[in-house]
């Protein structure tokens, strides 16, 4: 079970967090990167901190590449560790994007559990299959990432939409979830989009 040293959680308390989710390829790290530019806010993408510890030499390293490479979901206690010290390690920040996170339900119940207490708001990006499959196979050309390739590619997409639906309700039915559209035929801009969001909270 993981825990967060005594005291730490306030840190955590002060501070808004929001939750950003969807599919690989929907966009949410793009406008993440925005909104932390726009707002003060510091971006925590889940994503990028696996793919630094995967790269690096060791067991844990190994052990989170294997599984990106499955197209499986890393273990919770990892997940929950990696995001917390990351956190932590800005705690002027006036908030907080967490790209990538919750994956599951059993993340989003552990979350509150340690943290004491839920996210000020969750966006999920909602983008089609085929819109998420072209960025994603378009992105592993240029970025030259191992995990963007065709058949990983549709075991991550398979994972999510297996994952997702009980992480959506979840936040639903506290009323802490809000939809932006993220297709070539999305009536409003995400980024607008994303900002009506976050300035709701003031």
């Amino acid at each position: 079970m993981f825990l967060l040293l005594p005291g730490t959680t306030d840190i955590l308390k002060s501070s808004f967090i929001i939750f950003v989710v969807g599919g690989p390829g929907c966009g949410k790290e793009t406008q993440c990167k925005n909104m932390a530019i726009k707002y003060g806010f510091c971006h925590v993408g889940l994503g990028r901190l696996l793919r630094q510890e995967a790269q690096r030499s060791t067991h844990r390293g190994r052990q989170i590449r294997d599984i990106m490479m499955q197209g499986l979901l890393v273990p919770t206690g990892l997940i929950l560790d990696m995001i917390s010290k990351n956190m932590l390690s800005h705690p002027e920040s006036r908030g907080f994007l967490i790209d990538g996170f919750p994956r599951e339900l059993k993340q989003a119940k552990e979350f509150e559990r340690i943290v004491g207490r839920a996210p000020d708001i969750v966006i999920a990006f909602d983008c089609s299959m085929q819109t998420m499959v072209r960025r994603v196979l378009h992105r592993g050309q240029v970025e030259h990432r191992a995990e963007d390739c065709e058949v990983v590619m549709f075991r991550h997409l398979a994972t999510y939409y297996t994952l997702c639906e009980p992480v959506l309700t979840f936040y639903q039915q506290k009323n802490l979830l809000r939809n932006v559209g993220n297709s070539p035929w999305s009536v409003t801009h995400p980024r607008k989009s994303c900002c009506s969001v976050i300035e709701s909270l003031w």
